[in-house]
Parts: C-alpha cells; sequence; structure tokens
C-alpha cells in the first residue's frame, strides 16, 4: 500500500510538473506585459524597455521558466510585478477567503447532495426519481454566470434580501455570515449538488443491481438497511470520486463567482492580476489551482482503492 500510495502522489508531482509548463507557457502568450500597464500608452519606448529589464522580461522565456520553477520548488513565488511585493504576501491574504467560500460550499453541497443521491437511488423509477433527474439535468445546463447574475437581481436588488457583494472582514454574527455568503455558496452549490446528485445515484443503482444485494432482499433485509449497510459501503470509491469531480468544479466556478460578487478571494486576485498582467500572480494563482485539483482527484483515487480489495492487486 506504501509503493501504491509513493506511485499516487510522484504521478501527481510529475503532472503538477508538465502543468507549471503549459501554465508558463501559455500566461507568456498574453498580449503586453506588466512594464507597458504600469506605464502607461504614453510611455516612451526607452522607458518600457528600460523597466522591462528591471522587472527581467526581457531574458528569454526559457530562462525566465527555471528561474520562475526553481522558486516554486523553494516556495518563493516570486515578487508581484504590478505591487512590488512578494506574491505569496498577496496570496496569504486571500486563499483563507476562499478556502472559506470553499468550505462552506462543501459543507452544504455534499451532505445534501447525498441525501438527494442515495434517495433517488432508492426510489427509482419513481415521480421523485423522475423530478430529481429533470432538475439536476436542467440546473447543469444553466451556466454558472447566469445563476449568479439573476440571483443578485432578484434577491439583492429587487428583494433586498441578501448582500450583493461579500466580504469575509464583514463578518461579526451567524446572521451575518450567512447574509454574506448566501448568494455565492447557493450559486456554487446549484452546478456542484446537481452533478454530485447524479453520480452518486448512478453508484447506488450499480450496487443495488449486484447479484449480492439480491441475496440480501431475499433473506428480507429492508430497503434502508440495505442501501446504507451494504451498498454505500461497496460504492464510496465511486462517490469520493463523485465528490472529488463536483468539488474541483469550485476551481473553475470560484472565478466567476468572486469576481461577480467581488469576494476578496485568490481567484479575483488572479483575474486583477491578468488585467495587469502580473505573471507571477497568475501564475501561482494557476498552480495553487491545478495543485487543489490533482490533490482532490488524489484523494479519491486512493479512496477508491483502499475501498476495493480488487483494485489493490493489479
Amino acid at each position: 500500500m506504501l509503493k501504491l500510495v509513493a506511485s499516487r502522489l510522484a504521478l501527481g508531482i510529475l503532472s503538477l510538473l508538465l502543468v507549471s509548463a503549459a501554465v508558463f507557457a501559455i500566461t507568456s502568450l498574453l498580449p503586453g506585459d506588466a512594464a507597458e500597464e504600469l506605464l502607461g500608452q504614453y510611455a516612451t519606448r526607452e522607458t518600457v524597455e528600460a523597466l522591462r529589464a528591471s522587472l527581467g522580461l526581457d531574458q528569454p522565456a526559457p530562462l525566465r521558466y527555471l528561474h520562475w520553477l526553481g522558486g516554486l520548488l523553494t516556495g518563493d513565488f516570486g515578487r508581484s510585478l504590478a505591487n512590488n511585493v512578494p506574491v505569496a504576501q498577496l496570496i496569504g491574504a486571500r486563499l483563507p477567503n476562499s478556502l472559506m467560500l470553499a468550505g462552506a460550499t462543501a459543507v452544504v453541497s455534499v451532505p445534501l447532495a447525498l441525501a438527494i443521491g442515495i434517495t433517488a437511488a432508492m426510489w427509482r423509477g419513481s415521480l421523485y426519481d423522475r423530478a430529481v433527474s429533470v432538475l439536476t439535468l436542467s440546473i447543469v445546463s444553466v451556466p454558472e454566470f447566469l445563476v449568479a447574475t439573476a440571483s443578485v437581481l432578484v434577491f439583492a436588488v429587487h428583494l433586498r434580501w441578501l448582500s450583493a457583494l461579500s466580504a469575509a472582514s464583514d463578518i461579526t454574527s451567524l446572521a451575518q455570515f450567512f447574509r454574506l455568503f448566501a448568494l455565492p455558496v447557493a450559486t456554487l452549490c446549484c452546478v456542484i449538488v446537481a452533478q454530485m446528485v447524479r453520480l452518486s445515484r448512478a453508484a447506488i443503482i450499480d450496487q443495488l443491481r449486484a447479484p449480492y444485494m439480491e441475496m440480501a432482499v431475499l433473506k428480507g433485509v429492508g430497503p434502508l438497511r440495505v442501501v446504507l449497510r451494504h451498498a454505500l459501503p461497496n460504492a464510496i470509491g465511486p462517490i469520493a470520486n463523485a465528490i472529488a469531480l463536483s468539488l474541483s468544479y469550485l476551481i473553475g466556478g470560484v472565478i466567476i463567482v468572486e469576481t461577480i460578487f467581488n469576494y476578496p478571494g485568490i481567484a479575483k486576485l488572479m483575474v486583477d492580476g491578468v488585467s495587469t498582467r502580473d505573471l507571477p500572480l497568475v501564475q501561482a494563482c494557476a498552480m495553487i489551482f491545478c495543485a487543489g485539483y490533482l490533490l482532490l482527484v488524489t484523494v479519491a483515487d486512493l479512496c477508491a482503492i483502499l475501498s476495493n480489495p480488487r483494485l489493490r492487486h493489479p
């Protein structure tokens, strides 16, 4: 098992190394650079070239990549070109806010999705199951930016029940937490819950169709016990993958949500970095998102292997 875990971790590190090269190459293709953004359109070419040289932007791309990669391996994300402060300092101030938003979304979405998915699998073919299938398919088809915009217009602008802007520093009570996080969390939960319901329902139904389930039913085991004591433990692997794949949506969805709700998180910081061509900041934020995704997928893969003895002995 230790060799298996080590191989999965090594594969994750190799994937992260390949992702770093892709991130650096893609961000380097952005039009313009930080020197032009800082000096403005009326700056002379000599001034721009001097600033580019001072920022190290005149060096060849492979050399800049190796220097940046060496800094990543030692925990140094470099300095922000737009703010002239360490990138780690900017990320450290915003990362807890994003983790708070992601944690609140996970706490709400995972139990809700599992409850709906399990009950839909138990009553498959019923009116409730068909309604859940139609509703989840409809929600998945709606873009998250449309859900966020409609939520702001309805609940913040017209009804004035909730706040359209979210700031983690404004929280002083549980009611204030709900008021500030209700719209962002609800927006993120829409697609996450819908995806997780569909995947968890399919995993439970696959187990309920297994021959050993027929034997349990013939012995008089009740439907609830069949699902909770027999089907659910054997579906931990697929459900863990469903949770990981659904929560990985936070990596992309949180960018849109933080931008629309002006939430001071790392995704909003990344968007600001793109507008100012602050490449070290954008690259560091992208690597954090990629590392989070790979971590979720690796944990889900290990959960699937640990829950299924057949996968431990290929």
